[in-house]
């Protein structure tokens, strides 16, 4: 994959030495959330420097900083994995969501300007429903919709944890997109976001909440928590994959 491909955001905060480091993290990190490296796989680092055409030091500048934020386990720089998934994570980001993104779209009916509600009202028009049938496409126009929304509570901070909790939650839904939860119809989750949109652009900070508390507790996240919650603790996710 050449530079386009790579998902380059501002928010990152990184501390990786060198721009051919910075673009190892990036694309590693793309790689893990999106599952092309795969929960408990080895890396084999020498391949992916190839692959990246850079040489192993600024990959391992990468893996380094990845291994600080938990995306990595690391024992040693010839043992480097990628970490796993389980249902002790996923209740914890569910639980970290609903703390903050209802309180984000309160503050986002209340601060909004005309140019984020336009932005908030053409991400709307792209999603779909995020189950297995649509895949990547419908997670990438979900985490836009609901970033259009948190981002106009202009509460910095909050903006910076909620990104980082979409990362790490993004990962989740494209395993809960290989489970029996990833089949699902979502059509009143698909509705929610519509109503979630006129509270917010109509000023009504409480009810907006309300309802991202409620489109959170039945979201694809909250349904793949379940079941990992409900897995024998020695059967692998890809034995109950659809």
């Amino acid at each position: 994959m050449g530079a386009k491909g790579w998902i380059i955001r501002q928010n990152d905060s990184m501390d990786v030495t060198s721009s051919k480091g910075a673009l190892a993290y990036r694309e590693l990190r793309r790689r893990i959330i999106s599952g092309e490296l795969a929960p408990g796989s080895r890396l084999s680092q020498y391949e992916l420097a190839d692959e990246l055409q850079m040489s192993i030091t600024p990959l391992r500048e990468g893996i380094r900083q990845l291994a600080s934020e938990d995306w990595l386990k690391m024992d040693t720089y010839r043992d480097v994995r990628v970490a796993s998934v389980d249902a002790g994570e996923a209740r914890e980001l569910l639980e970290v969501r609903l703390l903050l993104e209802p309180e984000a779209t309160r503050l986002a009916a209340g601060r909004r300007t005309g140019a984020e509600v336009s932005v908030m009202e053409k991400a709307a028009e792209q999603l779909l429903p995020v189950t297995r049938s649509w895949g990547e496409e419908a997670i990438s126009a979900h985490r836009a919709f609901h970033r259009s929304i948190y981002v106009a509570s202009h509460n910095h901070v909050l903006i910076r944890m909620l990104d980082g909790l979409w990362d790490k939650a993004d990962r989740y839904r494209y395993v809960g997109l290989q489970l029996p939860a990833g089949n699902e119809p979502r059509g009143l989750d698909l509705q929610q976001h519509y109503d979630i949109l006129r509270l917010v652009v109509e000023g009504h900070g409480e009810e907006a909440a309300d309802l991202v508390r409620t489109h959170i507790a039945h979201s694809l996240g909250a349904a793949v928590t379940q079941t990992l919650e409900n897995l024998p603790q020695a059967q692998p996710l890809d034995e109950v994959s659809a």
